[in-house]
């Protein structure tokens, strides 16, 4: 009785300190990031857009540059961690809690995001480097230890200290994405898999836990190469999944949307009423729910996509433009689909359910039980594909810390992880994964801050070379 009552506590205390690390200062970081970076690179989620897609497209490879993968497929690895169950869950869960009107800051999160993930980025394939085995290491870890070796973030001398500040910082970065890739890049998603298909097929969570932990070792095994093979397959075919589903929901409640657009804006400076089982909030709790639901799914600020990006065979700004798409493919395209449908079904203000429940609710009001199963399957793909890219943002992290030979020891231990998140109860554990997660945002968010002159240099180049054809693009 007395572990019973210990685990609550523990349970309690942790859901506490995942609020406090997720409130309004954390939020406002991020949100003023954002802005900055959208207003000093003179909005390159604009201006860069069409360029992006270019670059996606091959149009400016060339075989000389450095990396290991290409921009398609540094883009499809870094959707796999960020299009996951935050676009399904964390959705339901942003509008349920905040109401309608938390789509539209989700909308503002997304936008300001792409900016952010183009200087995270940038500043990761600046500061990368190539080990002696050949492989390429990079995120933000490395961008703070790199720069300062280059005394780029600073013009005091040494003896300010600061040299060992900046690398305290990167090892604390290093420490909380190894934390980070354990628990909601591996655990919380096996439990999630583990429990829809047992909810589904009755399949035991052990089985799919062993399951998904032998096809997570042949997949991670091959390193990069071999994960981004997997995505650049996966992320397509699973996005093309839900959305459609998601889309057929809305089509068959075209007659409300309208109305349902008139409640996103009307709720996002008013707040929410009650609505059934939906309880009535201010505009406070809209604001945070559809910022902080934006910033988790999309992982913008939090640096940990620049380390699929920094294996690329690119440039810094050439990359750090196609990082931009993925706020925007994340947010602004497969969020609000997910929102549209939870609004449109009118299932969103139903207090009995939550999360992966309330979309797949959603799906099943229109479809009956094929909607489910579309629901069933993309939550099993999304989660599976944030796993393996999460393995190596872990891995990522090993290296700095320990070396590439720490590399082969954690892929054993991440293996034999997947399987622990399927059977075990995980809440204090999630909870405390969900804080170090949110604690990756301020060592990236000051490297970014300190190093923008940096990547409004090598922008402002980059667009003189465009400008006189010195950057060719191919048809």
């Amino acid at each position: 009785m007395e572990e019973v009552e210990f685990v609550k506590s523990l349970e309690m205390l942790t859901g506490e300190f995942v609020g406090m690390v997720w409130g309004l200062p954390l939020v406002g970081m991020l949100v003023g990031a954002g802005v900055i970076f959208t207003v000093y690179f003179g909005f390159p989620q604009i201006s860069m857009f069409r360029h992006a897609i270019d670059i996606v497209r091959g149009k400016y490879d060339k075989p000389e540059d450095k990396g290991e993968i290409s921009h398609f497929q540094a883009l499809t690895t870094a959707l796999s961690a960020t299009v996951g169950l935050g676009n399904i869950a964390g959705v339901a869960v942003a509008v349920s809690v905040g109401g309608p009107g938390a789509v539209f800051w989700l909308w503002v999160a997304g936008f300001i995001g792409m900016a952010t993930k183009f200087t995270e980025v940038t500043l990761a394939l600046k500061y990368r480097y190539t080990s002696d085995s050949g492989h390429v290491h990079g995120g933000p870890m490395f961008v703070l230890r790199n720069a300062f070796r280059e005394n780029l973030l600073t013009h005091l001398p040494e003896t300010f200290g600061l040299g060992k500040f900046f690398g305290g910082l990167a090892w604390i970065y290093a420490f909380f994405v190894i934390l980070s890739s354990f628990g909601a890049g591996n655990m919380f998603q096996s439990n999630q898999m583990a429990s829809i298909i047992e909810t589904s097929t009755g399949m035991p969570t052990w089985l799919s836990g062993l399951i998904f932990a032998g096809l997570a070792f042949v997949v991670l095994i091959g390193g990069i190469k071999r994960i981004a093979q997997v995505t650049e397959k996966l992320v397509p075919a699973m996005v093309v999944l839900y959305v459609g589903g998601a889309l057929v929901v809305v089509f068959a409640n075209l007659e409300s949307v309208p109305s349902m657009f008139g409640m996103i804006f009307a709720g996002a400076f008013g707040g929410t009423a009650a609505v059934g089982g939906f309880a009535g909030v201010v505009v406070k709790e809209v604001i945070v729910q559809g910022i902080r639901r934006a910033s988790f799914s999309s992982e913008a600020g939090m640096g940990s996509s620049a380390m699929a990006h920094a294996a690329a065979k690119s440039t810094p700004i050439q990359e750090g433009v196609v990082a931009l798409l993925e706020p925007f493919i994340d947010t602004i395209v497969v969020c609000t689909i997910t929102a549209l449908a939870l609004l449109s079904s009118g299932v969103w203000s139903d207090g009995d359910v939550a999360g992966v429940d309330l979309t797949a609710r959603a799906f099943a009001s229109v479809m009956g039980a094929p909607g489910t199963w579309i629901v069933t399957i993309a939550v099993t793909m999304f989660a599976f594909s944030t796993l393996i890219s999460w393995s190596y943002y872990g891995e990522q992290g090993v290296t700095y810390v320990f070396g590439e030979k720490g590399i082969k020891p954690y892929r054993y231990i991440f293996v034999v992880f997947v399987f622990l998140g399927a059977i075990a109860k995980l809440s204090v554990v999630l909870n405390l994964s969900d804080a170090v997660y949110g604690l990756l945002a301020i060592p990236n968010i000051i490297a970014c801050f300190l190093l923008m002159p940096v990547v409004k240099k090598i922008l402002t180049e980059y667009k003189a070379d465009l400008k006189s054809g010195k950057i060719v693009k191919h048809d």
